[in-house]
């Protein structure tokens, strides 16, 4: 199984994981903590990313 495989099965996995949580939320709140907490890490990951792509093609040498 190469990376892309392991990759591709581990969002499945966790989109599973997502929609049986928001099937089974008690109310609204719940369904809205899950999608942030969810995406919240990803959308970090970016920002962090293009920052230090940033900082890197400005860099002066």
């Amino acid at each position: 199984m190469n990376l892309f495989q392991t990759i591709f099965l581990g969002f499945q996995q966790s989109t599973e994981l997502i929609k049986d949580k928001i099937e089974n939320a008690p109310d609204q709140g719940y369904e809205i903590g899950v999608v942030i907490g969810t995406y919240l890490p990803f959308v970090a990951f970016i920002i962090i990313a293009y920052i230090i792509y940033f900082k890197a093609r400005n860099r002066k040498d």
